[in-house]
């Protein structure tokens, strides 16, 4: 999935910091994204997944203009319910941008709604 920073996902915008470069969390966002469309074969009928936890260190700063390719490479073999995808970010000149990794679990969407407080 290929993003172009925009002055909405700077640090500035977000409020996790105070300079116009892509902020943590938005890039966290995008490669969430890509683990969201990485699952989908681990899924079925009436199920999805949901995050757990996140591992990312953002390496490189990226301006407003640049461009960001977020990949997540799904485990290997026949996993459970319990998935860790390895996600990237690379920028326009090929320089890593953050690595790390990301969990979701596959859980029964109604089930998962109901359970759910509020």
């Amino acid at each position: 999935m290929r993003h172009e920073v925009t002055d909405a996902d700077t640090a500035e915008a977000v409020g996790s910091g105070d300079v116009p470069v892509l902020a943590t969390p938005r890039l966290i966002a995008w490669l969430e994204a890509a683990t969201v469309r990485a699952a989908g074969p681990f899924t079925g009928p009436g199920l999805t997944t949901v995050g757990t936890a996140v591992r990312v260190r953002h390496l490189r700063a990226t301006r407003v203009g640049g461009h960001v390719e977020v990949t997540a490479e799904p485990p290997p073999g026949e996993p459970g319910r319990r998935l860790t995808f390895a996600v990237r970010a690379v920028d326009a000149s090929g320089e890593l941008v953050a690595t790390g990794e990301i969990d979701r679990v596959v859980v029964d969407r109604a089930d998962f709604l109901a359970a759910a407080p509020g």
